[in-house]
């Protein structure tokens, strides 16, 4: 399901909890985005002594990772939305979300760029900014999230600005839609 064969995700009840658990080689201990509990190993000590060592580090991405792909999934979003295929536009702001607003929200909060996990709990969306880029199943509502997501998008990129800027974005994009800046009514 997560592209992981190393994963096993477990549902117990019945009271719910939910666990993951991954099963890994010693090898697989030199990497890591978060120091792992280790629940059981056929020789302990060896597996701290690797974790001690190891490379420990969230893999947060850089503003040119973000510029090299927001107005290419933006615009792929746009062209569903224009082409009446409202549920891939949907789904396109869904991933940008998770992807790019989410991390960048985290990081001007100088938190680890975890997608949108947890951001009403880090108060990271008190704006409604991000809110705002939740679309409906109609053609007004999409637009108007995709419009939310490249605003949003130019407010966080100016806390860390990338090397360079994608010459004529977001105007093109926003031609694209048929918005104008600064008009809410035409959306």
């Amino acid at each position: 399901m997560l592209g992981e064969p190393r994963l096993l995700i477990c549902l117990y009840g019945p009271e719910l909890l939910h666990i993951d658990l991954k099963f890994i080689t010693m090898s697989d201990l030199e990497r890591h985005v978060e120091r792992p509990l280790v629940l059981w190993s056929r020789d302990k000590g060896a597996v701290e002594e690797i974790l001690d060592r190891a490379d420990i580090r969230w893999p947060n991405m850089d503003p040119d990772w973000f510029k090299a792909r927001a107005w290419i999934w933006l615009h792929y979003g746009a062209a569903k939305a224009l082409r009446g295929e409202l549920l891939e536009a949907i789904s396109m702001l869904v991933f940008f979300r998770d992807q790019v607003l989410g991390p960048m929200l985290h990081r001007r909060a100088e938190r680890q760029q975890r997608g949108v996990r947890r951001v009403e709990a880090y108060g990271l969306g008190k704006t409604g900014q991000l809110a705002a880029t939740v679309s409906r199943h109609d053609f007004r509502s999409v637009k108007t999230g995709l419009v939310a997501a490249i605003n949003l998008y130019l407010e966080l990129r100016a806390d860390e600005p990338p090397r360079s800027e994608v010459k004529g974005m977001p105007e093109a994009l926003f031609d694209f839609l048929g918005y104008e800046a600064g008009n809410a009514a035409r959306v």
